[in-house]
């Protein structure tokens, strides 16, 4: 497979990682767009969004959230989720994930490009 996500979990490309679980893998993004910038990946292969079918899965995405916004000491400031769906959505790899953004005053608003 050449997917970047499962290339970083496999260990072939180097990360920094966050955080692991059996089923998920967090990392800092590598071009962040805030002081915290994690990337919330789930280890199985999900294009995206629209073809994620296990609630499991969806559950502990959420909740590690919950749990990194503690651990980088952001969860009672505030911090924003996004997760890019699909080439209009702005997805870029066709690998589910989350990115967790926090640290600053996001604003209220997201910008397209």
């Amino acid at each position: 497979m050449d997917c970047v996500f499962c290339k970083i979990i496999a260990g072939e490309i180097p990360s920094q990682k966050v955080y692991e679980s059996e089923n998920v893998l967090v990392i800092r993004d590598i071009n962040p767009k805030a002081p915290t910038h994690l990337l919330i990946i789930p280890k199985e292969h999900i294009k995206d969004l629209n073809h994620l079918i296990n609630s499991n899965v969806a559950a502990e995405l959420l909740l590690v959230v919950k749990k990194l916004a503690k651990m980088e000491k952001i969860a009672d400031k505030g911090y924003r989720v996004i997760i890019n769906t699909g080439k209009q959505g702005g997805q870029l790899v066709l690998h589910l994930h989350l990115h967790l953004l926090g640290g600053k005053n996001l604003g209220s608003k997201i910008i397209a490009r």
